[in-house]
């Protein structure tokens, strides 16, 4: 009897997703060319891993993938005794963890007060302004970035002493560039907490005027509860990509004083890989990243579930 009924629901099941599929059939045809692109350019470069178990230098890329010299786990070896692997390790995690937290919360702080602001037209045009330096390459943006903080810079002569920000080889530069980061993409990020903020049933905010909420208290007790979802998921995704920080705002905002906490994984993989002509070495630093990226996600979306929070997947 049991068997019967689970039968029964797995056919009702398949029916109403054949039916949900004909009916969304237009949105499923315009979904096709990311897929495309997607196995192009995501799934098909995959081949390249190969490389990590390799011997690729210059004078061997040309090579079919057969004729080159199968060398196993040895590149992952070189990569993991190399002397810069263990600073670079912690200068990676060090400025993801400092990213995700103070991006994070700037950001929702940043869509809170906008979502606060009575007056349409300068809510947008605040919105606007706050967005427009994630458009802006970052090599722009470095070169700001070391006139205002440099030894001598605006800052320095604005506050008349030194504060050496740029020149100080410390943790103290993982934050220069992570509130630089955040300048450059805080209005970016809030985008899609003002849109979860948007969807906020409005009748719950007029009750709670009813009951004598301030408007400190309607944040906190629906606001916040209103768009955790949103910041989980966003956090699960952050979290996947903690290794996955970019080296252009690193080689651009270092110098010669700070390198030593400015290396992270993917120029480490450039430097090794492409800077010493070693392919394979390179491939593997950055198979190990995506590795570790993969884990870090599955891991942050269990953890999530098990809080009983959205899951990612």
């Amino acid at each position: 009897m049991k068997v019967g009924k689970q039968k029964k629901e797995k056919v009702i099941r398949q029916k109403f997703s054949t039916k949900l599929m004909w009916k969304q059939r237009y949105l499923l045809l315009m979904s096709v060319p990311f897929v495309i692109w997607l196995i192009i350019f995501k799934y098909v470069p995959l081949w390249g891993w190969t490389m990590a178990f390799q011997e690729v230098k210059p004078k061997t890329f040309a090579l079919p993938f057969w004729e080159r010299e199968f060398v196993g786990l040895e590149n992952f070896k070189k990569a993991f005794t190399d002397r810069l692997f263990g600073q670079t390790m912690i200068n990676t995690v060090g400025i993801s963890i400092l990213g995700i937290v103070i991006g994070t919360v700037m950001a929702i702080l940043f869509a809170l007060m906008l979502n606060e602001i009575c007056f349409s037209r300068f809510k947008k045009v605040t919105q606007t302004v706050s967005y427009l330096p994630h458009f802006v390459s970052w090599v722009v943006i470095a070169s700001i970035a070391k006139m205002v903080l440099n030894d001598g810079g605006m800052l320095d002569t604005l506050l008349g002493k030194n504060l050496k920000l740029m020149s100080t080889n410390s943790v103290l530069f993982w934050f220069v560039v992570c509130i630089i980061n955040v300048w450059k993409e805080v209005g970016w990020d809030a985008i899609v907490y003002l849109s979860a903020m948007a969807g906020i049933d409005q009748g719950l905010y007029e009750a709670a005027k009813v009951d004598g909420a301030n408007r400190l208290q309607r944040i906190w007790h629906i606001t916040l509860p209103g768009i955790k979802p949103t910041v989980v998921v966003l956090l699960i995704m952050s979290i996947g990509g903690a290794l996955n920080v970019g080296m252009e705002r690193q080689m651009l905002l270092s110098n010669g004083i700070v390198q030593d906490h400015a290396m992270v994984l993917s120029w480490f993989a450039y430097i090794r890989g492409i800077g010493s002509n070693n392919y394979g070495l390179g491939t593997a630093i950055g198979m190990f990243q995506s590795l570790v990226g993969i884990a870090l996600l599955l891991i942050a979306n269990k953890v999530a579930g098990w809080l009983g929070e959205s899951r990612l997947l």
